[in-house]
């Protein structure tokens, strides 16, 4: 059963800090149950919500012509999911910067350091695309290795793709878990609990959305890493969905609706968190209040995601028309098709995007400028770049329609994400 677990935090005098900083104090860990074998029952208008979210994310994936011919945009939501889930725990940045930091690191040239951790993010994303395949098991190792990519080229690259050896804790201060808001299992717990989650991710006796969202509750309440955590449990939905046949193709833009619920998010991850048996009806009841999020942020992404989609669909047709409607196969019709997806392009990232050679891409490059659909921007003192501003206006909108609340920000204002500071052992402030 789920229990609490009591451990005393040594007094750290003489280290210079405030006295509330440097004493000691009785804590409590929280010590959930494993998920293999338990029992998960919900009602049947629960049951329906949880399948209409289903069926969304199956015609985001089935239905959209555009989307299935153009991996492009495919490319361009699973980057704003990266993005939204950074955002989450306070790492922002503008769509242009980051696709121009994203062009200048394919330069090896000076990256932008604010856009290192989303960069990193936006990697373990696409390894989750690329790698995990229909009913192709969830190993512990598989996510270790997203952990990896999230955390390269940072500051704690060294703690990157490893579990916890250190008590951490969500809240208050960064010297002890005193009054802290929320305390993981004990270190000696970890690899235990990452091993039967890894198996229940690799079940299929559970709906897929409801399967993601118990997952990705469970490994926020271990909370195996030094840092990275929300970012890692975020890719963790994605995991399964792919794992599960759901998201082939296109990945759901969840976070980007998490992110503006930011405060139900937290609350519905605490409400799973009960004590004692999980058949009792305060467990359930919270495990219930969770999925009912989970679900319908998930519906919403998925709608929000179409309505982009076709927007992007109009803004292909409109380019295609103003490039004089080049041949198919063309190196000018197949740029104008990756654009989606990569809307800053060197004439180097081009040619390898559509597989054509630099000479014959430059001159595509050339004629999609004096068509209006590209401009020739500067990364860096010496690198030139093109970006499709259209395209990125259209993706700015979309994270400013998923960051209101009602979804209009000329209704709603678009809110952002507050996510409680994480701390651990002797390492110090560390987000979530």
């Amino acid at each position: 059963m789920a229990r609490l677990i009591q451990a005393y935090w040594p007094a750290n005098p003489g280290l210079g800090l405030r006295r509330g900083d440097a004493r000691g104090c009785t804590y409590e860990a929280y010590l959930p149950d494993p998920l293999v074998g338990r029992d998960f029952t919900i009602g049947g208008e629960l049951a329906a919500d949880i399948a209409d979210a289903e069926r969304a994310i199956g015609r985001l994936n089935r239905e959209s012509a555009s989307l299935v011919s153009s991996e492009g945009i495919a490319r361009l939501l699973f980057r704003a999911e990266a993005v939204a889930s950074s955002h989450i725990e306070g790492l922002q940045l503008g769509a242009r910067r980051l696709l121009r930091a994203e062009a200048q690191r394919g330069m090896g040239v000076s990256r932008d350091v604010s856009a290192v951790d989303i960069l990193g993010n936006i990697d373990a994303m696409r390894w989750v695309v690329e790698t995990t395949g229909p009913e192709q098991p969830i190993a512990v190792v598989d996510m270790l290795e997203v952990h990896r990519q999230l955390l390269a080229g940072t500051r704690l690259e060294a703690y990157g793709g490893k579990l916890r050896e250190e008590q951490n804790w969500i809240g208050r201060n960064r010297f002890n878990p005193c009054g802290a808001d929320f305390v993981p299992p004990p270190p000696e717990h970890v690899a235990r609990l990452m091993e039967d989650l890894a198996a229940f991710c690799s079940l299929d006796h559970l709906p897929a959305v409801m399967q993601a969202a118990i997952a990705h509750a469970q490994f926020e309440t271990i909370h195996p890493f030094v840092d990275g955590n929300g970012r890692a449990g975020r890719a963790l939905i994605h995991m399964i969905f792919r794992r599960r046949g759901l998201a082939p193709r296109v990945v759901p833009p969840v976070s980007l609706v998490l992110a503006t619920w930011s405060d139900n998010y937290v609350r519905g991850l605490a409400a799973t968190r009960y004590t004692g048996d999980s058949a009792a009806e305060p467990a359930r009841r919270g495990l219930d209040q969770w999925l009912q999020l989970f679900a319908g942020a998930t519906l919403r992404a998925v709608n929000d995601a179409l309505s982009y989609e076709a927007r992007v669909a109009e803004l292909r047709a409109q380019w295609l028309a103003a490039a004089g409607n080049p041949r198919r196969g063309s190196a000018a019709q197949l740029l104008i098709d990756v654009l989606a997806g990569a809307p800053v392009v060197t004439v180097k990232s081009a040619a390898a995007l559509i597989g054509r050679s630099f000479q014959a891409t430059s001159e595509a490059i050339d004629r999609l400028v004096a068509a209006g659909v590209l401009s020739a921007i500067h990364v860096g003192k010496r690198n030139r770049a093109f970006e499709a501003r259209a395209v990125i206006d259209v993706f700015t909108d979309l994270e400013r329609q998923l960051a209101s609340p009602r979804g209009d920000t000329a209704i709603a204002p678009p809110k952002p994400a507050r996510a409680p500071t994480t701390a651990v052992g002797s390492t110090g402030a560390i987000r979530p």
